[in-house]
């Protein structure tokens, strides 16, 4: 699917209204929308590395509640971002939670999703806590935009290396909402940075921190579950670590890198002609450090 400078553009709102301008939607769809008995099957079966790929995003966006609590609790008082993640933000994360289990439970019907996930989230909830955010509002903007920039990436490769339509329909869909999300923090950042007047060396310092915990993310641990649970009493043909390893090579076959820095970098707010000298040796740095 062609990847167009529209979906990548994140256009910066006057200053004068406080960055909190709408942004239109430029997608809306609902779970009822996708029709699972076009599912292709031949083209999916039998591809363990495909079913750790959906299963483990099902069980981080159906673990999106209890992370928004955290939000919320965080940015309490700010009545536009809290509406805004009660009203989409939340809502749309769970239903890429509920499109995701709902093909794997259609695809691979003996897969005991429900065992699974209440695995992964005793583990995960250890991990989602209040003391993980940011130190001031305006960087846990920051940290978001990073995450989405994660998630836009991630379901963007993984549409590039699925065969299957339904799933390669969906997870574009998924992706055009992660898209949206980045500009809805992105623009909170802008107001927080004003708010609080932070400086690049403390957007930066953000930008790092994120940065280096992508790799050792939350995702690894619902990879790590899917897996265990997928190879539960028969013999793998590879540990749990190597399938999680070659998971990590199939995605990087169509990992979007370039696109990655560009988001990565923008709260940075460099000038055009800065960032766009920086873009192709941070991407070449991201390259090698995923490889490794």
């Amino acid at each position: 699917m062609e990847i167009t400078d529209r979906t990548c553009a994140f256009p910066v709102p006057n200053a004068k209204d406080g960055g909190h301008a709408p942004i239109p939607r430029r997608l809306h769809w609902s779970f009822e929308d996708l029709d699972f008995s076009k599912i292709d099957r031949e083209r999916i079966q039998g591809r363990d590395d495909m079913f750790l790929l959906v299963c483990s995003a099902s069980f981080m966006e159906s673990s999106s509640e209890t992370f928004t609590r955290n939000l919320l609790d965080y940015f309490t008082g700010d009545d536009e971002v809290g509406t805004w993640f009660t009203t989409a933000w939340e809502p749309e994360e769970l239903q890429h939670g509920r499109a995701l289990k709902a093909y794997v439970q259609q695809v691979w019907p003996k897969f005991n999703w429900d065992g699974a996930y209440a695995d992964f989230f005793a583990e995960y909830a250890k991990l989602c806590t209040t003391d993980a955010l940011e130190p001031t509002r305006g960087q846990e903007m920051v940290a978001r935009c990073i995450v989405e920039m994660g998630t836009t990436t991630v379901y963007q490769a993984l549409n590039a290396v699925c065969e299957e339509p339904v799933l390669r329909d969906f997870t574009w869909r998924i992706r055009t909402d992660e898209v949206q999300h980045y500009k809805h923090f992105y623009r909170y950042f802008l107001s927080y940075r004003e708010q609080e007047h932070l400086h690049r060396i403390q957007v930066m310092a953000t930008l790092w921190r994120r940065a280096a915990e992508l790799r050792q993310s939350d995702a690894n641990v619902a990879l790590r579950h899917a897996a265990a649970w997928l190879f539960r009493g028969r013999n793998p043909p590879v540990s749990v670590s190597q399938s999680v390893k070659q998971v990590f090579a199939l995605m990087l076959t169509q990992y979007p890198i370039e696109l990655g820095a560009r988001m990565t970098i923008k709260p940075l707010l460099l000038p055009v002609h800065i960032q766009r000298w920086i873009e192709r040796p941070l991407a070449a740095l991201a390259r090698r450090t995923l490889l490794n």
